[in-house]
């Protein structure tokens, strides 16, 4: 089997994180040259392409392999370097760029419960990249091989990699209280749904269209929308009365409580049930950040029973 030179790697893993040549050698800290002639070096050695050369570049089929490759590599100098620090406190800690730990989270877990397991782990040192996505596509990022875990709602199981159930998140519908008094005094009902707009992420998010659809039997749902990609942004354009939303319960929980908000539906709630899925190696450093995520959705989402 062929050894491949970590600093290739790298700069092959830099090239498709930073988006580009350029970036990636400000991020190397070498010439835009040098990097184009290690990539090429690479691409030799393994006899394929590894970049696609278009806007924005990705990674070939083979190029996503060398990329999982190099993500699995920073894992193991990130074991090396917790190791070494329990063995040596007084040694000077702290990781090299390169040697992020990446994951990608939904932005409602993110918003909600996630940073919460993440907090002794970042007091630790360790460098984490999360990337945002949306909680049904996360896992994508996972298969590419550009991210060691995320949180995603599919259950079944990459090749190579394990799974963990952490719980369902319950999502209510809520608009602002002066909102509802002008146009849903009675909630919603599956005949006036299509007249008020609902937050919405981004194109990808469904959850509004399949909360309607769920609540009231209803097989095709079109929704007005009005698109927020954030879930703060959403709440809080909830509360400056903009329009409907579906969010987590979580979220607008003391707001309920409070009155500011109002449950439109009430009783009625659609829980999303959520996964962490993480490449199955020995590491102690995966087994820490599995631990973590667990023991603290364990808290915070709603737990399934037998």
């Amino acid at each position: 089997m062929s050894t491949y030179d970590p600093a290739a790697l790298e700069c092959l893993a830099a090239i498709v994180e930073e988006g580009g040549f350029e970036r990636a050698a400000q991020r190397l800290n070498v010439t835009q040259s040098a990097v184009s002639q290690r990539l090429r070096a690479l691409e030799a050695q393994v006899g394929s392409v590894l970049i696609v050369r278009s806007r924005p570049l990705k990674p070939t089929s083979a190029g996503q392999l060398l990329l999982k490759h190099t993500k699995q590599l920073r894992l193991l100098r990130a074991d090396l370097e917790r190791d070494l620090q329990e063995l040596a406190p007084s040694a000077p800690g702290g990781t090299r760029e390169d040697e992020r730990i990446s994951i990608a989270i939904n932005a409602d877990s993110i918003a909600t419960w996630a940073l919460d397991a993440l907090h002794d782990l970042v007091r630790q040192r360790l460098p984490f990249e999360i990337i945002v996505d949306d909680q049904d596509f996360t896992q994508e990022w996972l298969r590419s091989g550009q991210v060691l875990g995320c949180v995603t709602t599919l259950k079944q199981a990459l090749r190579g990699c394990r799974v963990v159930p952490l719980g369902a998140m319950p999502y209510v519908a809520v608009a602002s209280r002066a909102f509802a008094e002008q146009h849903l005094p009675h909630g919603l009902t599956p005949h006036n749904f299509r007249s008020v707009p609902f937050l919405s992420f981004n194109r990808k998010d469904d959850m509004q269209a399949e909360f309607i659809a769920r609540s009231f039997g209803l097989k095709r749902v079109a929704l007005s929308h009005l698109f927020v990609p954030s879930s703060e942004g959403q709440v809080r354009a909830v509360h400056a009365g903009w329009g409907a939303g579906v969010v987590p319960e979580l979220m607008v929980r003391q707001a309920l409580a409070e009155g500011s908000l109002v449950d439109l539906a009430p009783g009625r709630s659609l829980p999303i049930q959520l996964y962490w899925h993480c490449w199955n190696l020995e590491s102690a450093v995966l087994d820490a950040l599995t631990a973590a995520l667990t023991a603290t959705a364990r808290q915070a989402l709603e737990q399934s029973v037998g």
